[in-house]
């Protein structure tokens, strides 16, 4: 049987048709375009299958746009789920005080890499967030401002300074703005994830994984100074998974 979940992310959304723990199809676009008449119709249209379940499971973090697609879902008799009216705690176990507080992606990604046991999820999405899985449990984490906002925020903030492409190489200070630009940012951030990967491992005494995620991942992958590896489909492993603890 086909089904269908997907990721509301405050920048982008990915929705996906999986067979098993099979990706068959899937679809990234802004996440503002469900607001537009007709937009997430024509996309979930492409999905529709005669062995399709009913049952629908999405990642939000975007409360609006979720019920925007439960309402065009309703005509099909389609049921919309977010994964956190689901009983997660058969699934990981959560170690911080309000799990309302906690973003749906990050418990995903966290139901993914438990299967590591220990280890260190770094997403760059809207926000750079790290979170961390110990002995399979979810211990909290940490959230930096986001790469690209901040380019974006610093450029409509100022007058003069443009918005630019951030290249992964920076030999030296800048002799024009967009170089200098480049250099604050490549190296900020060089010094922040770093900084904050030290940090959170300072005292683990066991192995553990760095997996990297979202639009910055490879650029950034050269330059943290541990072994990591790439996973731009952990969101969706994880919210496949919560979907097959519960549908299948």
């Amino acid at each position: 049987m086909y089904y269908i979940v997907g990721d509301i992310g405050n920048t982008s959304t990915r929705i996906c048709l999986l067979n098993g723990s099979k990706i068959c199809k899937s679809t990234t676009f802004d996440t503002s375009k469900i607001l537009l008449k007709g937009y997430i119709k024509k996309i979930l249209n492409r999905y529709f299958k005669k062995n399709l379940k009913k049952e629908i499971l999405f990642s939000c973090v975007v409360p609006f746009a979720l019920k925007k697609i439960k309402k065009i879902l309703k005509k099909g008799n389609y049921k919309v789920i977010e994964i956190k009216n689901l009983n997660l705690k058969k699934i990981i176990q959560i170690n911080i005080k309000n799990i309302k507080q906690l973003g749906s992606d990050r418990i995903v990604n966290s139901i993914e890499g438990k299967k590591f046991k220990n280890c260190l999820i770094i997403d760059f999405g809207t926000a750079t967030t790290f979170d961390i899985v110990k002995n399979g449990i979810y211990e909290g984490g940490v959230i930096a401002p986001g790469v690209k906002l901040s380019m974006e925020i610093l450029s409509q903030s100022t007058a003069l300074l443009p918005m630019f492409n951030l290249k992964n190489k920076q030999n030296s200070y800048g002799k024009n703005t967009k170089d200098a630009l480049n250099a604050g940012f490549i190296w900020g951030y060089d010094g922040l994830i770093n900084n904050i990967i030290n940090k959170i491992t300072k005292n683990w005494k066991m192995n553990y994984k760095i997996i990297l995620t979202g639009g910055y991942a490879n650029l950034f992958k050269k330059i943290i100074k541990r072994k990591t590896i790439v996973d731009q489909n952990i969101t969706i492993k994880g919210v496949s998974k919560v979907y097959r603890e519960f549908y299948e």
